[in-house]
């Protein structure tokens, strides 16, 4: 068996540096929600509200993947590129 190590000590400086990445994305992330019900860049401001919290909780970094994953399958609903046939028209999208 071999010992193992004990964690090592935060410094005062590490651990309210934490406590504000913990503070700031949870109030980014409140006001991104309010701004689906208000006029705002909803879609803009929750990403970036979890992306700070990801740094310290893992359930932040799989809501941000999810959310990821889902604006890439939305944008290639909307942004899907026209191929051009063979007699050089443009095909239309379904």
């Amino acid at each position: 068996m071999s010992a193992e190590e004990p964690p090592k000590k935060r410094t005062p400086f590490q651990i309210a540096l934490r406590w504000v990445r913990i503070a700031l994305g949870f109030s980014v992330l409140a006001l991104g929600l309010v701004m689906v019900a208000l006029p705002g860049p909803a879609m803009i401001v929750i990403p970036v509200g979890l992306a700070i919290l990801a740094t310290e909780y893992a359930w932040a970094r799989r809501y941000l993947n999810r959310f990821k994953k889902g604006s890439e399958k939305l944008g290639s609903v909307f942004f899907r590129r026209k191929e051009k046939r063979a007699d050089g028209c443009a095909e239309r999208g379904r």
